[in-house]
């Protein structure tokens, strides 16, 4: 007696191939625009002429020629005072001239010793080593100042961004099956 007969079954799965390539992306950041500008400051600077004040008149008045109006002052307060000096005088010289029998010749005397000029007036204001006043003044530099500036502009620029795609590919690398195989049936009996 032969055995049994037996199927066979054969099975073969189904294969799927995939084919991925990996996408690539580029990123770029360009550097930000900066731009500077500078405005120098400015000064300005202006110095005044200072004032230089010389009064001479003291040392002119020392001299004899000063101003008109003083000079005439000073005779004038003088003059009662030379005024009975003269007087004094007169009166002496003609007291010597009374007395002509005890000097030799007063006349003659008192004819050589006339004075014609005005000596005995003391017009001219008081001589000094400070006769002579100088004031300055100076006046202030005048400086102006405007501040510079610096201006920054700053602009971000954008990221440039790629991106390209990568590749998948799905296919069938091998389909599934199922082979049944029957045996032999011997018919004979």
């Amino acid at each position: 007696m032969s055995g049994i007969p037996q199927l066979q079954i054969r099975q073969q799965p189904a294969l799927l191939g995939i084919d991925a390539d990996l996408g690539t992306q580029d990123i770029q950041q360009p550097r930000a625009t900066f731009e500077m500008t500078t405005e120098r400051p400015k000064q300005d600077i202006r110095q005044p002429r200072g004032e230089l004040v010389i009064d001479q008149t003291r040392a002119w008045d020392a001299l004899g020629i000063g101003p008109s109006l003083e000079v005439f002052s000073r005779i004038y307060s003088q003059g009662r005072e030379i005024a009975l000096r003269g007087i004094a005088r007169r009166v002496e010289e003609g007291n010597r001239m009374a007395q002509i029998q005890i000097d030799a010749n007063p006349f003659a005397e008192i004819a050589k010793n006339v004075d014609r000029n005005f000596s005995e007036y003391d017009y001219a204001g008081e001589a000094s080593f400070d006769n002579v006043d100088i004031s300055y003044t100076a006046h202030k530099a005048e400086i102006n100042t405007i501040d510079g500036k610096v201006n920054l502009n700053t602009h971000p620029n954008r990221v440039e961004y790629e991106y390209h795609r990568g590749k998948l590919d799905i296919y069938m690398r091998q389909y599934q099956s199922i082979e049944i195989t029957a045996p032999e049936i011997d018919y004979r009996f």
